[in-house]
C-alpha cells in the first residue's frame, strides 16, 4: 500500500512474467504523429503496471495536460528529445533523461521543437489501458469521436486538466 493523507492506493503484488518480443508487440499507428507500441497491460501483470513505447514526430500533437488520480507514469526518453509539462513547469528531456510524475501532478508531452521522441512510459498501479489507446487510434482513424475520449476520463484515470503553461510554451498549438 501506499498511504498519501488524502487516500491509501492499493498496489498489487504478482508473481505473473510478461514477455512481449519486439515482433510480437502491437502497434497502433492511426495518428499522424507518431506511433503507440503496446508492451503490457493490466490483465498482464496482474494490476501492477502498464508499460508502452510511443514516438512522436517533430510538430505533431502529444498528449495534453492531464493527471492520473492513481497512477504514477514514469517516462524514459529513449531517443531524441520531449518537451514535457510538470506541474507548472515546461521542461525538454532528452535521450537517456527519466521523470516520475506522482498521481495529481498535471503533465503533459510532445516532441521538442525541432526533434523526434521515441519514449517508454510505465504507469503504476495499472488501470486496463490499452483500450485508451486504442480508442485514441480509432478517433485518429476517423472511427470514433473526440466525444468517447473526453467521456473515458474516469474509466482510464486520464483527467484533463486546463495549464497556462502549457498553452504559453514556445510554438503552442494550444495543445
Amino acid at each position: 500500500m501506499i498511504g498519501r493523507p488524502d487516500r491509501t492506493i492499493v498496489v498489487p503484488m504478482t508473481n505473473t512474467t510478461h514477455l512481449v518480443r519486439a515482433g510480437d508487440a502491437e502497434v497502433l499507428d492511426g495518428d499522424p504523429g507518431g506511433t503507440i507500441t503496446l508492451l503490457a497491460d493490466a490483465p498482464d501483470t496482474g494490476g501492477a503496471l502498464s508499460a508502452h513505447r510511443s514516438t512522436f514526430r517533430d510538430g505533431a500533437a502529444g498528449a495534453p495536460p492531464h493527471t492520473h488520480h492513481e497512477a504514477t507514469e514514469l517516462f524514459l526518453v529513449l531517443d531524441g528529445a520531449l518537451r514535457v509539462l510538470v506541474g507548472g513547469d515546461v521542461t525538454v528531456l532528452r535521450a537517456g533523461d527519466l521523470l516520475v510524475v506522482p498521481p495529481d501532478v498535471a503533465h503533459a508531452f510532445e516532441a521538442a521543437p525541432g526533434h523526434d521522441a521515441e519514449v517508454l512510459f510505465v504507469l503504476a498501479p495499472a488501470r486496463e489501458r490499452a483500450e485508451y489507446y486504442r480508442l485514441l487510434d480509432r478517433v485518429h482513424r476517423g472511427r470514433g469521436d473526440w466525444a468517447e475520449v473526453g467521456a473515458s476520463q474516469e474509466r482510464f484515470d486520464n483527467h484533463y486538466v486546463d495549464s497556462a503553461a502549457w498553452a504559453g510554451r514556445d510554438g503552442a498549438d494550444g495543445n
